[in-house]
């Protein structure tokens, strides 16, 4: 792939249609994180292959712009692609849109694809270029026309996901659906990603690697609901369970029609950061359009006891796998060669031992000695390191069961280590500790809490540049709104079981990358005269490499902390294993 010939390519595209400027990022028509190889046109015009990342490209000057996760794998990427690397996050770096104004003459136009933008997105840029003279042109999908080898949009099988893991029948989500559009005074609600859809249809598939997804809409009124699929892909027993919970089905390409059809008098409820331009766009104008975080995005965010119950066991045989997998890796480091990719597959190979295992929830992250500052690393077979006995492997990764998502990450000795090294993996112990054991009251949001993890670091002048927390889906996506623990303000309070991940880090360029990241659920502790009091359950249980830690960072709280999560690991996980496992699992796990 030859990336200054194909932004040539398309220069000449936009200079034939009159576009000064192009928008482009890796992103669906859905506005999922993930997507289908088909739609990662950020990634086939530079290189970058980051989840998250805008580039801009103009007729004499090309910019990327991505977050604190990506600055050390995209400066990689761009180099000497002829695109121009901004740092999100930092002080001076502007936006995109600052850019544009600052680079582009009045009377110019700036484009994008509007079947894949955000209506969100699209209405802030055509905002922000209001009463400047710069067009904003919606129409134009470029990529489309120089991306000879683009692979086609593909649609698998649609199967159902059975209650007794889902908890609820679509019939009983559909009526907690069309009480909550009552309130917002809604007669429509317009779905537009793909995990609400999949959620509320209680359906599943693997049209986006990673994530049970399919490519689908979905259209709930008073007294009907759709959903919008390639039909064709649909199970007989998929089919019948819908018709069952009086769920019409339609081909996907159909929505647009249906929304232009709506009676003008109408109040529609959508999530604009959720539905592209183009189908917003197919509603009537008169419409009464009200926007607000999507309804089903709310509802699931809290899971229910069925789904608590679950993802618990989901987790215990997650953890049984990691076990095996870090005894494995102690166990023939300088015995063998083993390279990153190796203790990826040899993870999989793991986690496929254990019942309702589908795949991988993310693409694994393994990282070794440098590789592991960069916090998405992905290993490549040329670029890959081989492990030694010394330094440490810093191992994010998750499964996708029919029973739940997992999300954990460990960073793990290989033998000797500096000082350093010690140092860092205990201040991120500090923290990763700090917010396990935080009480906290509620109303609290994840931007409330966020501090707690970073404050040790901060104490010696260190910091992450991104969040400490993500909500995580039931078998859906790994990263799932609308809570998180991050700096950036969050009005979404912490309630009672939300799933959220505690992950902070340190990641030193060109040295090391440290990160410890378990998923808790969120508990009521007490209720007083002075109100609710909230806290942290770990439902993550493997062992934190105590060769890693310098005890003398640690307070006795720390340690009781540790001791005691250790002995539930043992307690829980020593059934599942074999004798010698289970003595070698006994010494990770001795008290400190």
């Amino acid at each position: 792939m030859n990336i200054k010939e194909n932004i040539k390519k398309l220069q000449d595209l936009m200079k034939q249609n009159d576009i000064d400027a192009y928008i482009i990022s890796d992103v669906d028509p859905h506005q999922s994180e993930y997507v289908a190889e088909h739609f990662k046109s950020r990634s086939f015009i530079s290189g970058f292959t980051g989840s998250a990342g805008t580039v801009v490209i103009t007729k004499d000057k090309n910019g990327l712009w991505t977050d604190g996760r990506y600055h050390i794998q995209a400066e990689e990427q761009l180099k000497d692609s002829g695109i121009d690397l901004f740092k999100q996050g930092l002080e001076d770096t502007p936006t995109y849109i600052e850019w544009l104004k600052k680079n582009l003459d009045e009377n110019s136009s700036v484009g994008f694809d509007g079947k894949v933008m955000a209506q969100s997105s699209a209405k802030s840029i055509i905002n922000k270029f209001k009463n400047t003279g710069i067009k904003v042109i919606d129409k134009y999908d470029f990529i489309k026309e120089i991306w000879e080898d683009r692979e086609k949009q593909n649609f698998h099988e649609i199967y159902n996901h059975e209650e007794k893991y889902a908890g609820k029948s679509t019939k009983e989500k559909l009526k907690e659906v069309r009480e909550r559009m009552k309130e917002k005074n809604a007669n429509y609600y317009v779905l537009g990603s793909v995990d609400n859809t999949a959620w509320l249809f209680n359906i599943r598939g693997s049209d986006v690697s990673n994530n049970p997804v399919i490519y689908s809409y979905g259209l709930v009124s008073d007294d009907k609901a759709i959903v919008y699929l390639n039909k064709e892909n649909l199970t007989d027993k998929t089919k019948e369970v819908l018709e069952k919970n009086g769920v019409e089905i339609k081909d996907y390409d159909e929505i647009a029609n249906d929304l232009k059809n709506i009676n003008e008098k109408s109040n529609i409820y959508l999530d604009e950061s959720k539905i592209n331009r183009y189908l917003y766009n197919a509603l009537p104008k008169k419409s009464n359009k009200i926007s607000g975080t999507s309804i089903i995005t709310s509802i699931k965010a809290i899971k229910n006891d069925v789904e608590i119950e679950n993802l618990k066991k989901t987790h215990i045989r997650d953890s049984v796998a990691m076990v095996r997998f870090i005894h494995w890796l102690k166990e023939n480091i300088g015995k063998e060669k083993i390279t990153e990719i190796d203790t990826i597959e040899k993870l999989e190979s793991f986690r496929k031992m254990g019942e309702n295992f589908k795949e991988p929830s993310f693409d694994t992250i393994a990282g070794y000695k440098d590789h592991a500052a960069m916090m998405h690393y992905k290993a490549d077979r040329e670029s890959e390191y081989t492990l030694e006995k010394k330094h440490m492997l810093l191992i994010d990764s998750g499964g996708q069961y029919l029973d739940g998502t997992t999300d954990i990450t460990r960073t793990i000795a290989l033998g000797e280590l500096t000082d350093k090294e010690k140092e860092d993996f205990t201040l991120v112990l500090k923290g990763h500790i700090s917010l396990n054991k935080l009480v906290f009251l509620y109303g609290a949001t994840g931007s409330n809490v966020d501090i707690i993890a970073r404050a040790p670091l901060w104490k010696r002048g260190i910091d992450y540049k991104c969040g400490t927390g993500h909500g995580v889906g039931f078998f859906l996506n790994v990263h799932e709104g609308p809570h998180s623990i991050s700096p950036r303000p969050n009005t979404i309070k912490l309630e009672e079981n939300m799933v959220i991940t505690n992950e902070p880090g340190i990641y030193r360029n060109g040295e090391h990358g440290i990160r410890t990241e378990n998923t808790i659920l969120v508990k009521e502790k007490c209720n007083t005269e002075f109100g609710k009091f909230m806290e942290f359950e770990v439902i993550s249980y493997c062992p934190i490499d105590l060769d890693a830690i310098d005890k003398t960072i640690l307070e006795k709280e720390e340690k009781d902390w540790l001791n005691n999560y250790h002995k539930e690991v043992y307690e829980k996980l020593s059934p599942y294993l074999e004798e010698d496992l289970k003595e070698w699992l006994k010494n990770q796990t001795r008290a400190i």
